[in-house]
């Protein structure tokens, strides 16, 4: 069994074949997906598609949308975590957190949806998911003032030091197709070298394809697309076990159990069935 502890189903690139994709995860053993909203315009999508799929969704608002977001956001999150405060699907807090790649963003106001984020997970039990880029220092600082019930730093590439940190706070660090690019070397020393309970494997479906999925900009630019999919990440797992020395079959319980860790509501869902599920309108458009 393998999670999917970060996959944004619900973008617009699967809006043609979304049933497919859901079915060729299932089929290679990927029973549990986590699905992060990255605005409020988009909580009710993937709160359908766990309930449509069997899955599990998380709520918060992205670094990356807050600039778009309205003085309403903030409440709007706080409204729906208490509405669905005992949905059992419902397993965190984000995808949250700070940005501090992509030129001209607000990063004032990044922090300060961050910081209010934090505080409405703390104060609904929820471990959060956050974004990582540039940003470790930042997000650990916030993390120090208001401390939360841990959860996954996601597409993790920070230094050991940062990492240890992270870990000491009950979080556990998201590794998926970066890890198979052979000149990622800090990414993978640390996916080699880190407590084993620290890891969990994520796709970021459809971004961050692996390797072999992996198309330049001159070939995007002519069409050939590198979409990413739940479904590969027994391959990526596949280079987690040969960085660490396990088995697959290692691999598998050890991440799996991690997840379960890390976002704790997991561990009482039912794994997928194999049946059809029923056509549902979805609205997408993730980063």
């Amino acid at each position: 069994m393998w999670i999917d502890t970060h996959c944004h189903l619900d973008a617009a690139e699967f809006d043609a074949d979304r049933d497919a994709v859901w079915q060729a995860a299932v089929a290679v053993g990927v029973t549990m997906q986590v699905l992060p909203a990255v605005a409020v315009a988009n909580f009710d999508a993937v709160r359908s598609l766990a309930y449509r799929y069997g899955l599990a969704y998380a709520l918060g608002i992205h670094p990356l949308y807050v600039d778009q977001a309205g003085e309403g956001d903030l409440d709007a999150l706080a409204q729906a975590l208490q509405d669905h405060r005992d949905d059992p699907r419902l397993v965190a807090v984000g995808e949250i957190g700070l940005d501090h790649f992509v030129p001209g963003l607000n990063l004032e106001r990044q922090a300060q949806f961050y910081e209010a984020q934090l505080k409405l997970a703390r104060k609904a039990g929820l471990p959060v998911i956050l974004h990582v880029r540039r940003s470790v220092d930042a997000l650990l600082k916030g993390l120090r003032r208001i401390a939360v019930q841990g959860g996954i730093a996601h597409a993790f590439n920070g230094s050991a030091q940062q990492a240890n940190e992270f870990v000491q706070q009950g979080f556990k660090l998201g590794f998926g197709g970066a890890m198979t690019f052979e000149r990622a070397h800090n990414i993978r020393a640390l996916a080699a070298a880190l407590p084993e309970q620290a890891i969990v494997l994520e796709t970021d479906a459809p971004d961050i394809p692996p390797q072999w999925l992996y198309r330049t900009a001159g070939q995007r630019a002519s069409g050939d697309t590198s979409r990413n999919a739940p479904a590969e990440l027994p391959r990526i797992a596949q280079t987690l076990a040969e960085l660490r020395g396990w088995t697959k079959e290692q691999t598998a319980v050890i991440t799996t159990a991690n997840a379960m860790a890390a976002l704790p509501k997991l561990a009482a869902l039912p794994r997928h069935s194999r049946e059809e599920p029923a056509p549902a309108k979805v609205w997408g458009g993730n980063p």
